[in-house]
């Protein structure tokens, strides 16, 4: 197969990690969050993720990036963490110049797309998620049973993942593609041999694994299109379906499949084509308009907060980060801190969700 025309550049992600993205085609930008196992460029070659490529850079410009640890950006002395992915992402965004831009989180990327999503809703227009999930599957782990197989996957990544022999890589396989043909099955094989080593690999799932989207999720307020194989193996259809129910509006879509990955041969290709594209040619509002209509702000004074405090909690309201809150109200993290765990007690909350919950159902009028 012929790989298609893309540039590839290099951004620095905040700790100095460099990063590899790229874009190809023309018209509106689609970015693609980063997931595990990627390659900039062997993925073109790869009979799996070809297809899905091609569909999704039809008419649009395709803007993609390797993971840390993965494909052409830096492998070695690496954190592996949520909070570091988030950062590259916001990297590439700013490199490749996206002001505004569709976000399309697969896999396990879909965890990192919609926490963009809630912390930049004026810059994304639309979100789509495909095969993700609302809890990793360290949070998901309940029993000890559970929590023995997770460890047991990354054990098998950290000792099998680079020999020679594909036994090991071919479990992970299985579970993305169980319905795909011989040839399928060794091109992701090999991609994923050349994607990462051993110890990334698997300090890679672990942060993938240790997600938890409860509290970001209903943050989210950009139009949201959820889609998952009824009969997937990687990530079971309820995480899917659960995630939707958590995103406000989220429109939600069944693929009769196995395959975490869809493959053109399957009928539930047809659907997931027709759903992506109707989707992404849906005229939306401009990203920072549609989310402060959403989310208007409590305005009265709650009774038993003075007015620093009804502050405070106005701008928790609007779903920011703790840095972003504390940059707002011009003080320190520490303080801001501070103000909330003394809110929590006034308004009889365990939590920050508990306490946004409140603040937006209540409109700040509490008596």
């Amino acid at each position: 197969m012929t790989r298609p025309h893309q540039d590839i550049r290099f951004c620095t992600s905040r700790d100095g990690t460099r990063i590899a993205f790229a874009s190809a085609g023309s018209g509106p930008p689609l970015l693609c969050a980063g997931h595990s196992f990627s390659h900039l460029e062997h993925e073109w070659d790869c009979e799996v993720w070809r297809p899905l490529l091609d569909l999704l850079g039809q008419g649009r410009t395709l803007v993609r990036y390797d993971m840390r640890g993965t494909g052409l950006s830096d492998r070695d002395d690496l954190e592996f963490t949520l909070t570091r992915y988030q950062e590259d992402l916001e990297a590439v965004v700013a490199a490749a110049g996206l002001k505004q831009f569709d976000l399309l989180g697969m896999t396990g990327g879909g965890a990192l797309a919609v926490t963009h999503a809630a912390r930049h809703p004026q810059q994304v227009r639309r979100l789509v998620l495909l095969g993700s999930y609302l809890q990793g599957r360290s949070v998901r782990s309940k029993t000890a049973e559970q929590r023995q197989e997770t460890e047991l996957i990354l054990k098998l990544i950290e000792l099998g993942w680079g020999q020679d022999n594909p036994t090991f890589r071919q479990l992970f396989t299985y579970q993305f593609v169980p319905d795909a043909t011989s040839a399928q099955l060794q091109a992701f094989n090999e991609l994923m041999r050349q994607s990462a080593q051993a110890g990334q690999a698997a300090a890679l799932l672990r942060a993938w694994f240790d997600a938890d989207l409860i509290a970001v999720a209903p943050r989210v307020r950009a139009p949201t299109l959820v889609l998952h194989a009824r009969g997937d193996l990687r990530i079971p259809f309820d995480q899917g379906r659960a995630l939707a129910a958590h995103i406000p509006g989220a429109r939600f879509v069944s693929l009769d499949s196995r395959n975490h990955i869809l493959l053109p041969h399957e009928p539930a290709w047809a659907l997931l084509t027709a759903e992506l594209e109707a989707f992404l040619a849906t005229p939306v509002a401009a990203p920072i308009a549609a989310a402060a209509a959403a989310t208007p702000p409590p305005t009265a004074l709650i009774d038993g907060l003075t007015a620093k405090e009804q502050a405070v909690l106005n701008i928790l309201a609007q779903g920011l980060e703790t840095a972003d809150m504390a940059e707002r109200l011009a003080i320190s993290e520490k303080t801001l801190r501070n103000h909330l765990s003394i809110i929590y007690s006034k308004l009889g909350v365990a939590n920050r969700a508990q306490a946004m919950v409140f603040a937006r159902e209540h409109g700040g009028t509490a008596k």
